[in-house]
């Protein structure tokens, strides 16, 4: 089972942190520098596995990780998991996210949280892994933007029928109505 999903730049910053266990704040934010003090030690030619930190588990829990350019994704598992499979998820988070936002950066993941979260979501729900077909996962979040872009319709709809109703300029079509002359009436004109 995965324990968290740790997503983090070349200088420790948090870009994404997802966690399938409950922690404080204080506790995630150790986990985060734990993490990161094992990770970013580590020579690039060595295995991408260690043993978890004290924090998230110790011998029980690996860390399972990638660098990609200015980014660590972080993947921290219980002895259940298949190291090379979680690899392998990695591997299909990080080509979805690059088909997503055309070239993955650090802006993307820190401006498009929401499609991030989603993809992620596709991915692992619980802990668990759900879906590995990139294919999939990039129909489910178009899906879900032409949803956004219904709701977003709909939620303007009235904006639109007040900017309609403002254009119209009523008051000045009450003030240009003319009513018919009725017999009796030029009577009354006169009255006042």
């Amino acid at each position: 089972m995965i324990k968290a999903i740790l997503v983090f730049n070349n200088h420790g910053k948090p870009r994404l942190l997802k966690f399938y266990h409950h922690y404080t704040e204080e506790q995630q934010q150790q986990i985060v520098r734990e993490t990161f003090q094992l990770v970013s030690k580590r020579d690039d030619n060595v295995c991408n596995f260690l043993e978890g930190g004290t924090l998230i588990g110790g011998n029980d829990y690996r860390l399972i990780y990638r660098h990609y350019a200015t980014l660590y994704f972080i993947f921290c598992v219980d002895s259940s998991e298949s190291e090379l499979g979680i690899l392998d998820l990695i591997q299909v988070f990080v080509e979805t996210l690059d088909r997503c936002f055309e070239n993955v950066c650090e802006l993307d993941l820190i401006f498009h949280v929401d499609k991030v979260h989603h993809i992620l979501g596709e991915l692992v729900m619980g802990g668990m892994v759900l879906e590995t077909n990139m294919t999939e996962i990039l129909l489910r979040r178009e899906e879900q933007e032409k949803l956004e872009k219904q709701e977003a319709g709909i939620s303007a709809a009235p904006a639109r029928a007040v900017s309609a109703v403002k254009s119209m300029n009523l008051p000045q079509q009450i003030k240009d109505l003319k009513l018919p002359d009725l017999p009796g009436l030029s009577n009354l004109k006169n009255a006042f």
